[in-house]
């Protein structure tokens, strides 16, 4: 058995195991494809087509494999809602014991499309578990964009979960943050420091106090722009290795634990940098139609789940760990261990294993 058929049979298994529903005969020929994308993607370490199909196992021409791909993504059935949503739930609920922190970022992706990504923060990583993707060169989306992201992420989360929002400067308008302290979810977002605040009847902005390099400086029970929106903090911090000061609102009532938060809204970069230029050129995937990339986002994010997952396993057990890398220091992140770890399941012909969800940290 060659590595890709090998690779994509385990997938196909992986993904009917966790699949909470009975497939239909279509909802299963959907399914094949959507393994031989995540192993096509995962195998070649490329987001288009051509290359994706270069790594699919099978007899038909090559031209014949790019064309099923192509049906696949411009199938109205096939939806993040569909094919994603309950890999994303079953990954929340993993997690789900502790706080879970999601951050909300955006990134250029496709040709001239923007992707609006909801993610889990775990482990350094950051893991998706929603998306909105439209039009457009890099820049912000509307407040309604955000509002309908975590509309869509909402469903998923464990009920009895407690969740903080992170979000940079983008993520600061009142409705936004009027709609997740309704959900009952925690926020730190970034703001501008010329944001408007009230101390009773009293207007200044944030860049009126004066904050210096190493100071961290917090208001409590404030009102935030001209809207009067009630914030339960509003904090101008310096940290010495930041560059610039941040200002940030919270509706949390400590200013160290909303900035020990914060620091966590990084781990998205991550994220956008795995996909692109350190793991699956998603960027240069030449899809330029924002319904086709969300379908194509399904397979690429569900490899990158997996893949860390195989990350988390070889950090678990020493014998793998010493089969691709050393033991005494580790130089490598957790989505490359996951690749170098299949590469030795292959290599070593050991079974491949495959699952979407992870321990709790």
């Amino acid at each position: 058995m060659n590595d890709n058929l090998k690779r994509y049979r385990a997938i196909l298994r992986g993904l009917k195991q966790l699949y909470p529903r009975r497939l239909s005969g279509r909802q299963m020929q959907h399914m094949q494809v959507l393994a031989a994308l995540i192993s096509g993607i995962v195998g070649s370490g490329q987001s288009q087509l051509p290359a994706i199909a270069n790594k699919m196992s099978g007899m038909v021409q090559r031209e014949s494999r790019i064309m099923r791909l192509r049906r696949w993504l411009k199938n109205e059935q096939i939806t993040p809602g569909s094919y994603f949503a309950p890999f994303a739930q079953a990954l929340l609920a993993s997690l789900g014991r502790e706080a879970l922190v999601l951050v909300i970022d955006g990134s250029q992706l496709g040709r001239g499309c923007m992707c609006l990504m909801m993610s889990v923060v775990y482990q350094g990583r950051a893991l998706p578990v929603g998306w909105v993707v439209l039009r457009g060169s890099k820049g912000h989306c509307s407040e309604a964009c955000h509002i309908e992201l975590l509309q869509q992420v909402k469903p998923l989360v464990p009920t009895a979960a407690s969740v903080i929002v992170l979000g940079d400067g983008e993520f600061d308008g009142v409705n936004w943050l009027q709609t997740l302290a309704d959900h009952g979810w925690w926020y730190v977002c970034r703001t501008a420091k010329n944001a408007i605040l009230y101390e009773d009847d009293v207007r200044f902005s944030f860049a009126e106090w004066g904050v210096e390099r190493g100071q961290c400086l917090h208001l409590q029970h404030i009102a935030f722009t001209d809207q009067r929106f009630p914030l339960a903090l509003a904090i101008a911090w310096w940290d010495a290795a930041y560059r610039d000061p941040i200002y940030l609102v919270s509706n949390l009532e400590l200013a160290e634990e909303a900035c020990f938060y914060y620091r966590l809204r990084f781990r998205i970069e991550t994220f956008f940098s795995d996909q692109k230029s350190r793991g699956f050129y998603l960027h240069k995937s030449h899809l330029a139609d924002p319904l086709r990339l969300s379908r194509l986002l399904i397979a690429a994010c569900l490899a990158y789940i997996w893949l860390i997952y195989l990350g988390t396993l070889t950090n678990q057990r020493p014998l793998w760990r010493r089969a691709i890398h050393r033991l005494d220091r580790c130089d490598l992140s957790l989505f490359q261990l996951g690749r170098a770890l299949l590469e030795h399941f292959l290599n070593a012909n050991l079974p491949i294993l495959v699952a979407f969800q992870l321990h709790p940290l």
